[in-house]
């Protein structure tokens, strides 16, 4: 049992790839856009409460330690 060439492989390979790439649906700009905001201001508000949660934390141990001193 003989390998194909390497060259036909990769030949086959982007053939592939080309037929998969044209079943895609693919999001208008509109959608893109939408949800790219999505991410952005819910990752602002996850890393802003993440932020709280840090200075509390903080703040707290700081006061636990200063108790223990």
């Amino acid at each position: 049992m003989k390998k194909e060439n390497i060259f036909k492989r990769i030949r086959s390979y982007l053939t592939d790839v080309k037929g998969e790439l044209k079943k895609v649906t693919w999001p208008s700009r509109a959608d893109v856009h939408k949800t790219t905001i999505a991410v952005v201001v819910s990752s602002l508000i996850f890393g802003v409460y993440l932020w709280g949660i840090d200075v509390v934390f903080y703040y707290f141990f700081e006061m636990i330690k200063n108790i223990f001193r």
